[in-house]
């Protein structure tokens, strides 16, 4: 039987519901439970793909090609479990599906309405390729009291009633404020909060209290009577040292068990954290230090790059050191700020993925900086077509490379993909296209010249990575650019479309067309990651 475990939140947004669904999945699979997380979004976006980074943070890729939420990284990371289209929805998805079938007659004249056809097609989504699961995490997106989550408020509550008794439970995330000036901790917010919740028709099982200082036995029984749940239910949560000390500190606090009682399961395995007691070892005992510079454009917004922040802090646990990340502005260098001042301290500079002209050009002078001081470089979608125009001005003399992504060029080395096989077949795009979902999206395979550095890494000549972009280098310009010394060690199977570079010569230098950091876990860490803080480990002991 799958059981269901709907998590809300309530008083503030931000309180970490992706993250606590996160590391409550992972303690129940540290059980012997298969678990699956999914996320209600109730913006009228369909997805995120068209938001901009600084409006929701990243767009998170699955396999099957959705632009999802990144609390699905969280989900990923933390269990190992690769996302699905079917794990994140968003109330623009649910009235598209709705109105498509309006349009074709499928109600058969029926007025339609928010119940119940918003509410079941909401349900139908939850209970949605569930079979083999012990648990469904469902995470609301939102702050209870706020209009545009009611829709799936009703909806888990009416599922809640649909399943059988005992197959489903609420988990309601608040906030329990510190007063400085009063010395105290506050809790009218969590009860005006589950009051609100109740009001609604849910009835929370468990709470867990966000707090900045330690909840006494006495609030937590105050909580308790105010919300009618038990003593024990009001799990505190306080802040961590790491996101990924944040199971240990559940489970400590024992959320885990509650949630086991709340649906009447005894007797089950206690939890396996070996692999956690590792990764915090790995973490608070590292065996030195490596400055990495991130050289992009949305650095204003650090979870524009969460996925790529973790994923450099895997490769600093794969190597025992600690990795510090300076966000660089690649419009300052565009503006007369000294490059050298700025990149000269780092052991390792990344480019990363992006979307327009803005800052390209200090991007640009990145990688030259990289690629004449020696100094790793990692370039990672636009970041590598960054490094093959850079390359084609500076070591294959195409003085006028550029790429039509920012306008007309006469050297396109980098241009609008129009046509790529895809899982469904042959894929065409024009310069018209609508943006939301026309890229070349999800994971697609790559083969890799066997002496190369990537091949190396990887220890295959097969991989398969998660794309997200709409232009591609051309192909038709290997020749010079190999001359040059830049070499095309990765390609589509079918030898048409870029897939990596690298220079031989250079102590690290690689740029992918793919997002790597999006299948990095810090349990199993991406190996080009882990290679590339080894190359700064390396240039660290140079400096």
């Amino acid at each position: 039987m799958t059981r269901y475990i709907f998590i809300t939140g309530g008083v503030v947004s931000s309180l970490g519901k992706g993250l606590m669904a996160a590391s409550l999945a992972a303690l129940l699979q540290a059980r012997g439970f298969r678990v699956r997380i999914r996320k209600f979004d109730p913006y009228l976006n369909v997805d995120p793909g068209t938001m901009s980074p600084y409006q929701h943070g990243e767009v998170y890729v699955t396999d099957d090609g959705a632009e999802t939420d990144l609390d699905l990284g969280h989900y990923e990371r933390f269990t190992g479990v690769s996302a699905r289209q079917s794990d994140n929805v968003t109330q623009g998805r649910v009235y598209q599906t709705i109105i498509q079938r309006e349009r074709r007659g499928d109600y058969l004249g029926a007025t339609v309405q928010v119940i119940p056809h918003v509410t079941d097609e909401i349900k139908a989504f939850a209970t949605a390729d569930t079979e083999d699961l012990d648990f469904v995490l469902c995470e609301i997106g939102g702050t209870v009291g706020d209009i545009e989550s009611l829709p799936f408020m009703e909806a888990i509550r009416q599922l809640h009633n649909d399943l059988d008794r005992g197959q489903s439970i609420f988990v309601h995330v608040t906030l329990v404020p510190y007063i400085a000036a009063a010395g105290e901790l506050k809790t009218k917010p969590t009860q005006r909060s589950v009051r609100d919740l109740t009001s609604l028709g849910i009835q929370p099982d468990i709470l867990l209290c966000r707090c900045e200082h330690p909840l006494p036995d006495s609030e937590r029984k105050k909580i308790a009577l105010f919300c009618n749940v038990r003593p024990e239910a009001v799990i505190p949560a306080l802040d961590a040292s790491s996101i990924y000390a944040v199971p240990h500190q559940y489970h400590a606090e024992g959320l885990d068990a509650e949630v086991l009682r709340a649906f009447g399961i005894k007797d089950a395995p206690a939890p396996k954290l070996e692999r956690w007691d590792d990764i915090m070892d790995r973490q608070q005992n590292p065996e030195g230090e490596v400055t990495i510079g991130v050289v992009g454009k949305y650095v204003g917004l650090l979870d524009a790059y969460k996925s790529l922040y973790e994923a450099l802090n895997h490769g600093g646990l794969a190597n025992r050191v600690k990795v510090k990340v300076k966000w660089i502005d690649a419009e300052l260098f565009e503006k007369g700020d000294d490059i050298v001042a700025s990149l000269e301290p780092m052991h390792g500079i990344l480019v990363p993925g992006g979307f327009g002209v803005r800052g390209s050009e200090g991007k640009i002078e990145s990688v030259k900086f990289a690629r004449e001081r020696n100094v790793p470089f990692f370039g990672i979608c636009l970041g590598m077509q960054m490094a093959c125009i850079e390359g084609a001005r500076n070591t294959a003399g195409i003085a006028e490379a550029s790429t039509t992504e920012f306008g007309e060029t006469s050297e396109p080395v980098v241009g609008l993909i129009t046509e790529w096989m895809g899982k469904e077949g042959l894929q065409k795009r024009t310069a018209d296209t609508d943006l939301g979902g026309t890229m070349r999206l999800g994971a697609y395979p790559a083969k890799l010249t066997g002496n190369s550095v990537v091949a190396g890494i990887y220890g295959s000549n097969d991989i398969s990575e998660r794309h997200r972009h709409r232009y591609e280098v051309n192909a038709g310009y290997r020749d010079r650019l190999e001359k040059g010394g830049l070499i095309f060690s990765g390609m589509s199977p079918d030898g048409t479309l870029p897939e990596i570079v690298e220079r031989p010569d250079h102590p690290w230098f690689v740029g992918v067309q793919f997002h790597p950091e999006l299948k990095s876990k810090p349990f199993d860490p991406h190996p080009l990651f882990a290679s590339f803080i080894a190359a700064a480990v390396k240039q660290s002991r140079l400096v």
